[in-house]
């Protein structure tokens, strides 16, 4: 089940997948409410839960993904990922990750990052060995480029 698929799921189409999963009072929920409730039963069933979107890195060390249908601020579906993550695969800010997600538990108001399987689309180990863009040495033109048409 992937995270990213539910959200661009209806109201309607979450409850019927609600009741196929036999989530009680689904009738009643809205719809973020919907989404964790459907999120836990596919755990319970040992299902895995896919998740993706763009890291921010906060101060504090460890980053949320942020998601495009919030315009990328705090939203209620932000993935957290933990500072180990981060400096493990050598994650920045404006990344697009993809991975292996888990439900909040007890006291946890997030969803958390299990494994990390993309990171910008590739392999995680290709971003590495990434050069940061402040250190690449810049290719001026060695022509002149036309822009304009005859007309």
């Amino acid at each position: 089940m992937n995270l990213v698929e539910l959200k661009a799921k209806k109201v309607a189409e979450l409850t019927q997948l609600a009741k196929e999963f036999r989530i009680e009072g689904s009738s009643g929920m809205r719809k973020q409410e919907l989404m964790f409730a459907l999120l836990q039963a596919q755990t319970e069933k040992n299902g895995l839960i896919y998740g993706e979107g763009v890291l921010e890195i906060l101060p504090d060390g460890f980053g949320f993904l942020r998601a495009p249908d919030y315009s990328y601020l705090p939203g209620p579906d932000d993935i957290y990922i933990s500072p180990s993550q981060i400096r493990r695969f050598s994650l920045r800010t404006g990344d697009t990750v993809s991975g292996q997600i888990r439900p909040p538990k007890d006291s946890e108001r997030y969803f958390a990052l299990l494994k990390v399987e993309a990171v910008n689309f590739e392999d995680p180990e290709k971003s590495r060995d990434k050069i940061l863009f402040d250190n690449l040495t810049p290719l001026y033109p060695e022509r002149k480029i036309l822009l304009e048409r005859g007309a």
